[in-house]
């Protein structure tokens, strides 16, 4: 069974969401977008905030946010008591945010990563599993 994948962001990652979309359902993920869905600036907590809360219920497996920073909707996804948001900028940062921290959201920012660098490490988040062992213990002591 592949991999249940929700995706959003802000204005900022509008145009770059809308080319991983299709990327990713070509690679046989399930794929949905918690917006936005039109162009036009828009606050990301109110696309942040429903993808979180679908990733915290189970829905979906893993979580993608774009904006123009990748500040933004880590921050806010982190607010989440179950959601584990890494800033990436880069394929190894990415790789290890989900072994080492049991990362469930990346968050990118499009101003700063080119599409075809983003899609490499989408692809090392989605394909990189947790190790646990003396990850889990440290995992175990993130939430207040």
């Amino acid at each position: 069974m592949s991999k249940k994948i929700a995706i959003g962001g802000d204005h900022g990652g509008y145009e770059y969401k809308g080319k991983i979309i299709p990327w990713l359902e070509e690679k046989g993920y399930q794929v949905k977008d918690f917006g936005p869905f039109k162009e036009g600036a828009v606050d990301y907590p109110d696309h942040v905030h429903p993808l979180c809360d679908a990733i915290e219920s189970k829905e979906y497996d893993l979580g993608i946010l774009i904006c123009g920073s990748g500040n933004g909707v880590a921050i806010t996804a982190n607010k989440h008591k179950g959601i584990r948001a890494a800033l990436c900028w880069n394929a190894e940062l990415a790789k290890l945010a989900r072994a080492h921290n049991n990362a469930n959201v990346i968050c990118l920012g499009a101003r700063f990563t080119g599409l075809e660098f983003a899609q490499t490490m989408i692809l090392e988040f989605l394909q990189t599993d947790f190790e646990g062992g003396r990850h889990q213990t440290r995992v175990d002591k993130i939430n207040c």
